[in-house]
């Protein structure tokens, strides 16, 4: 294989790791619908995770995903209303 290509497919990779460090790839609603939400530091800790089966409280009990703004994203897709978001972190709060 050329040098130029193994380095081409190198970049590649380095960009496809950088990518899965960066960001959450969450699974919402029915059928294959997903959204990007960007990570607070760089780690592979729930880089994918799915909502499908899980209750509001489940999803935002989750430390690293409600302190990268899960939440929010919940409300955008009409999952979850502000008012549930604020009781349960009220609840998350006082355990």
């Amino acid at each position: 294989m050329p040098f130029v290509k193994k380095c081409f497919i190198f970049v590649l990779l380095g960009a496809f790791f950088y990518f899965l460090l960066s960001y959450h790839i969450i699974i919402v609603g029915e059928g294959v619908n997903f959204r990007l939400l960007k990570k607070s530091k760089y780690t592979l800790e729930y880089t994918i995770f799915s909502t499908k089966g899980k209750s509001d409280y489940q999803i935002l009990a989750v430390d690293t995903l409600r302190e990268d703004g899960i939440g929010n994203l919940l409300i955008e897709e009409g999952l979850m209303s502000e008012e549930r978001q604020e009781a349960i972190l009220d609840r998350l709060d006082t355990e």
